[in-house]
Order: C-alpha cells, then structure tokens, then sequence
C-alpha cells in the first residue's frame, strides 16, 4: 500500500513524503501532486525505498502461489 505524508508549514510550503513505494514509482506520485498544486520542486530527497527494486506480482504468481498452497 502507497501513502503520501503531507505536511504544509505556516509559510504555505508543502512537504511530501511517499511511503510504500518502491524505485521511481514514488516519483510518478510526487510529480501527479505537483501537477495539481501547480507548483514546483525546490528540493528533492530520495529515501531507500527508492533504490529497491519494485515487487510486481503477476498472474502467473498468483496461480503458481494458489497451486504451492494445495
């Protein structure tokens, strides 16, 4: 599951903090929220979820599971 963490200061200046998202994912979610505020990035901070790989689960992974369960 995907969270983002947002924070605005007294100054108007907003934070966003993607949790659960792996490898660039999280930038895609960074950048949908830019897109609607309109605004712009002023810093940038990746955190390690960003260097991990993305855990994509396919149909096949889920039959394979289903079957190993039996």
């Amino acid at each position: 599951m995907h969270e983002l963490d947002i924070t605005i200061d007294p100054q108007g200046q907003v934070k966003v903090h993607v949790k659960g998202a792996k490898g660039k994912k999280c930038l895609e979610y960074v950048e949908l929220f830019r897109e609607i505020l309109g605004g712009e990035v002023k810093e940038q901070q990746l955190t390690s979820e960003y260097y991990e790989q993305p855990v994509e689960i396919t149909e096949q992974s889920k039959t394979q599971a289903k079957v190993m369960r039996k």
